[in-house]
């Protein structure tokens, strides 16, 4: 909206007007935008699910009191009940939800704890890209999509939770249809939209004392970025040479708009199993978001493109200003989803930043490079695929104690073998449980160093 009130005083001579077609100053005015959006209308959020009572849901533990209980929390209370009764007398003398599972070792209940979250964060990026952003732009269009379409589905999954009483939400097979959906819509656009172009070779060179950039020919490429390589781009279509010149690029585009489905699908749900503590989600997404952003401000920047050589997108500079709402967006939810949370983000949210992330990635070519950025969400996603696997094979053995993987670290191995008797387990730790607090900054330190590593790659190729 911004943008074109001042593309309109710049034609009237009005001083200054020419500041936003600063891709730099748009980007900090959106994140600033973002965060101070995020607090006020969080903080107004936040006390209307209060009043409402709307808070997420919480099974039903050792030290509730219900009249009603379900099956899976009987289980549940008689596991701690076997747990607490094998512990020796000096350790019974402690408060039970102080032992409870062994997830809550520093007995911090979290109750009545207000749930959808995510609205805040799509919130706050919605009306700053609004106000900011070149709405008309076909990469701003399609994150503001995918924004909205994995934000409602989301909203569902919470809603059926919150007022239906169903803990499960949407089936498993309704949200991955809902993001192979969005992938879908995402690859089709990339593969026949007009605009989505790239030039996959930028050179630059002096004469005069002036820089003149050459560029190659705008195409459509389905070649993506290898971290660590230099002058080599990955190409799908190089996996069907056998089909000939005419079909492997046929063949190649069909395989970009499915691996485009099936990454928006890992990134998402990894980027929902990772929501579990406070801060958790927020805090390794705004760092993601963030580094990010400085490999979408090269890949939209002919002169940095040709001299890191990679390739030049034009118009991906609106993915700059969309990630900068994003983190801005992030940051000022922290504010409130910090220890102790006041909300929690629930799939609304957890859904959406994990298809940000995804689709950001793809638009820039640099999808390979998840694998190092998101290395957190895979560790989540490892975790929870052992925990399938060890129930599947019988119970007998598995690399972590429990899924997802932050609360194997606030897990006693003394209760795994309560639970789960003989079942051996790789990493047993050492038997002191961490505070979720320290659990949280740990996972983000690890997620800066990953973000620093593939910052790296920009030279180390």
């Amino acid at each position: 909206m911004f943008y074109y009130l001042f593309q309109y005083l710049k034609t009237l001579g009005f001083p200054g007007a020419g500041v936003f077609t600063y891709v730099t100053f748009r980007a900090v005015a959106a994140a600033i935008v973002a965060l101070v959006v995020s607090v006020i209308f969080g903080k107004y959020f936040i006390r209307r699910m209060q009043r409402k009572k709307i808070y997420e849901n919480q099974r039903k533990g050792l030290t509730d009191s219900a009249i009603e209980v379900s099956e899976e929390d009987l289980k549940m209370q008689q596991e701690n009940q076997a747990f607490f009764d094998s512990l020796s007398p000096e350790e019974q003398k402690l408060p039970k939800s102080q032992l409870e599972k062994s997830k809550d070792p520093y007995n911090i209940g979290k109750k009545n704890v207000p749930t959808f979250g995510g609205v805040i964060i799509i919130f706050a990026i919605l009306l700053s890209c609004l106000f900011v952003g070149k709405i008309h732009n076909i990469y701003l269009i399609l994150m503001i999509i995918t924004t909205i379409i994995l934000g409602t589905l989301g909203f569902i999954d919470d809603y059926i939770k919150t007022f239906k009483g169903n803990k499960d939400g949407l089936k498993k097979w309704q949200k991955l249809a809902g993001q192979i959906f969005i992938g879908l819509v995402v690859g089709l656009t990339l593969r026949f939209h007009p605009a989505v172009v790239v030039n996959e070779s930028v050179k630059t060179r002096i004469e005069d004392n002036k820089e003149i950039v050459v560029k190659s020919p705008d195409v459509k490429s389905t070649r993506t970025t290898i971290p660590f390589f230099k002058n080599y781009n990955f190409n799908y279509a190089d996996l069907f040479s056998w089909a000939g010149d005419q079909w492997k690029y046929r063949f190649g585009w069909i395989f970009f708009v499915f691996f485009t489905a099936f990454i928006v699908a890992a990134v998402s749900n990894g980027s929902n199993l990772n929501d579990g503590l406070d801060g958790m989600a927020a805090g390794n997404s705004a760092i993601i978001g963030l580094a990010l952003a400085v490999f979408a401000y090269i890949s939209s920047n002919a002169v940095m493109a040709g001299h890191l050589n990679l390739m030049f997108v034009p118009g991906s500079e609106e993915v700059v200003v969309f990630l900068a709402a994003f983190v801005g967006a992030l940051i000022g939810y922290l504010w409130y989803n910090s220890f102790p949370a006041q909300i929690f983000m629930g799939d609304t949210g957890s859904l959406t930043i994990g298809g940000i992330i995804a689709v950001t990635a793809i638009i820039i070519h640099k999808e390979l490079l998840l694998i190092i950025l998101c290395g957190m969400f895979i560790f989540e996603m490892v975790a929870n695929l052992d925990t399938n696997i060890f129930i599947r094979r019988g119970k007998k053995s598995r690399m972590f104690k429990c899924a997802p993987a932050h609360d194997h670290f606030r897990t006693s191995y003394r209760f795994f073998k309560n639970r789960w008797g003989n079942a051996k387990v790789a990493f047993k730790g050492n038997g002191i449980l961490q505070h979720e607090v320290k659990i949280t900054i740990r996972f983000w330190i690890v997620t800066i160093l990953l973000a620093a590593l593939s910052l790296m790659t920009l030279k180390i190729r």
